[in-house]
Formats: structure tokens, C-alpha cells, sequence
């Protein structure tokens, strides 16, 4: 099917499992998750798949085997494809691209591609141009600095990242009813090709199962 956008029940969905994330609310809203949520989510991905390749969905379930936190429900959608991201929630919808939790061997590769020259600095210019865009740059960071790593180094905040990616994200509005938010998904991954492909290139592809 053709992705129409994501109605007011979409979001209205997910203020109420904030409110109530428990099974016999899911239960009670099932229908309303799958026809507003989950189905155009599906169609959306549909739709950006033939120019970013497979986008999956993510399980609705949280895994609390390890968390303190044991309610059962994710409070978000999200699908994903390589290193790019799209996520509807009660604030509306969000994009995001880049590395997410690299394996150690990863890590390494990140660091060593951030302290060449020349992919370091290809590196700078494309998170200096996305800030410059409006999007935010993210991700997981030491407080201090890599061991071995000098003080002055030119590239030392981007050294400083576990995790790098940047993400914008548009609160809930009538457009996001129509067509035009799958026009705004792929004009937001279009502008975060550049930092995903830099990734795949040094660090490798995510793993968004870890």
C-alpha cells in the first residue's frame, strides 16, 4: 500500500501508553497501534527502500531481562536501514543517521579513521555541515580523552565519541497526515548519506540487534 502519513491516533497511541504502559492497555489499543502506527511505518519504509535499501522494524517489546526499568512497551516506532533512522513517538517524528554502538574492534577503527588526516578531516567537514543544516550532532562521549591521545589534538572531540550520529526531529503537525513526511524522511537521510556512508567506509555498518 501507498504510505498516506501518520495520523493524530498515531500520536495520541503513544501519549496514552506513557501514561499506561501495561498489558492491558496494549491490549485495549492493539488495533489502534497496528492500523495507525506499526501499518504506516511499514509503508513509509516501503517506500524508502528502493533508494536506501531494506528498512526493518523494530519489535514493539522492550527487553527488561537486565533493566531496572520493567515496563513492557517501547514508547517509540522505529525502523531502520544500515545507519539510518526514523522513529514516531508522542513528540512526532524523528531522523537520524551514523554509528550507533560499535563493537570494540569498531571503536578502534573509528579512532584511528578520526585521527588520519584525511579521512578525519572529511569527517569534520561533513559534521560541521550538518550542524551548519540544523541538525544536532549525538552520541555516546568520554569525559576526558582516548589514552595516548595529546591534548591539542585537531580532531579531539570527534575522538572523544563511542557513538556518533547526528538527528532531527519535527513535533507533531497536520503534515505529517499526508504524503509529505516520507518527501521529509528522505530529504533528512539524503542530507545524512554523507556521515552514514563515511561510517560504513571506516567503521563498518551498525548492528542495531546488539
Amino acid at each position: 500500500m501507498t504510505f498516506t502519513g501518520f495520523r493524530g491516533e498515531a500520536f495520541e497511541f503513544y501519549e496514552g501508553l506513557l501514561a499506561d504502559n501495561s498489558k492491558s492497555y496494549w491490549t485495549a489499543h492493539r488495533q489502534v497501534y497496528e492500523d495507525h502506527v506499526r501499518g504506516p511505518m511499514a509503508e513509509l519504509c516501503a517506500e524508502l527502500e528502493e533508494e536506501f535499501g531494506a528498512v526493518k522494524l523494530f519489535r514493539p517489546y522492550r527487553d527488561v531481562r537486565f533493566s531496572k526499568d520493567k515496563t513492557p512497551y517501547k514508547t517509540h516506532q522505529g525502523g531502520h536501514s544500515g545507519g539510518f533512522y526514523v522513529q514516531i513517538d508522542a513528540d512526532g517524528l524523528m531522523v537520524a543517521g551514523g554509528m550507533y554502538a560499535p563493537t570494540p574492534e569498531q571503536l578502534r577503527g573509528y579512532r584511528a579513521a578520526v585521527d588520519s588526516d584525511t579521512s578525519g578531516k572529511r569527517l569534520q567537514a561533513i559534521v560541521d555541515d550538518l550542524r551548519a543544516a540544523g541538525l544536532e550532532i549525538a552520541g555516546d562521549r568520554l569525559k576526558t580523552r582516548p589514552r595516548g591521545t595529546p591534548e591539542d589534538h585537531p580532531r579531539l572531540d570527534l575522538l572523544r565519541h563511542r557513538s556518533l550520529y547526528a538527528h532531527e526531529g519535527w513535533p507533531a503537525d497536520p503534515w505529517m497526515a499526508t504524503p509529505e513526511a516520507a518527501d521529509r524522511v528522505r530529504a533528512a537521510w539524503r542530507r545524512l548519506r554523507p556521515l552514514v556512508d563515511w561510517g560504513h567506509e571506516h567503521v563498518g555498518p551498525p548492528d542495531f540487534t546488539r
